[in-house]
């Protein structure tokens, strides 16, 4: 279920797209997700961009102020003038769009849009889930008793008419010499998002694919977990602040959190 899960929501960046076209990611003051790798064209209008965003956060046009941030997250324009393209800005692959909802009364406020425990939840034991008929887990099982080495992935190629080629079987000490590099409590950048945060957690970890892996408490809420895979804790940090990266993909050093203030001072 997991790869069938990664597969349905993993961003699609593959596509052809228009040279005007950018990626950008959508975060809100209300709420805790964030939406990855959102299509813009440079040529919209700011007001266009203003409905676009409405349509994916819910929050009003009118109850709105959005500022673009570039990977560090610093904020480098307020898209308030509703008759400029978003070109003018000159936003590039990655920058992020921060939507700060203005109204006081807003269903998001009260975690109406995201708080689970809000709403009743249906719920199935895996042993009845089990029983049932026509499910994925029946469509696995069978396809499994057929070819054992059948993965989603393959499944899909094989429906496009491809030739199926397998990843190649990660070693158990991947990334064991760099990860051996970090600290615990060391400052570091993670791409991609040049997100930033402190080295919680240095080692493997069980329910990830094999090798090492670097666990970082991100300053912002711009992670997956609270510090936790599959009910084990490797640390413990607030929901949406944790994360695990590839070593490659983390840089120790000097990064102090992002003060988005410092570039807003000039603007007032």
């Amino acid at each position: 279920m997991e790869a069938l899960r990664a597969y349905v929501t993993a961003p699609d960046t593959t596509m052809n797209r228009a040279d005007t076209t950018v990626l950008l990611r959508i975060t809100h003051s209300n709420l805790k997700a964030n939406f990855v790798d959102i299509r813009f064209d440079r040529h919209m209008l700011i007001g266009q961009v203003k409905d676009k965003v409405s349509s994916h956060t819910g929050t009003p046009v009118t109850s709105m102020k959005l500022q673009l941030k570039n990977s560090p997250g610093q904020t480098i324009a307020v898209l308030e003038d509703e008759s400029r393209k978003l070109g003018y800005y000159s936003p590039e692959d990655g920058y992020t769009i921060h939507v700060t909802d203005l109204d006081p009364f807003s269903a998001s406020a009260s975690g109406w849009l995201e708080d689970t425990n809000l709403v009743e939840k249906y719920t199935l034991s895996d042993e009845a889930y089990a029983q049932r008929e026509n499910t994925f887990l029946k469509y696995k099982e069978a396809k499994l008793r057929e070819d054992p080495t059948w993965t989603v992935k393959k499944d899909l190629a094989l429906r496009r008419g491809e030739t199926y080629i397998p990843p190649e079987e990660i070693p158990e000490n991947y990334g064991e010499e760099r990860a051996l590099q970090f600290d615990v409590g060391n400052r570091c950048e993670v791409s991609p998002g040049a997100r930033r945060g402190e080295v919680r957690f240095v080692g493997k970890v069980d329910g990830l694919p094999p090798g090492y892996w670097i666990g970082i408490q991100f300053d912002e809420p711009v992670g997956k977990n609270d510090g936790s895979i599959r009910g084990r804790e490797y640390f413990s940090c607030p929901p949406s602040y944790g994360g695990f990266a590839r070593p490659e993909n983390v840089q120790a050093g000097d990064f102090p959190p992002v003060d988005e203030f410092d570039d807003e001072l000039e603007e007032f």
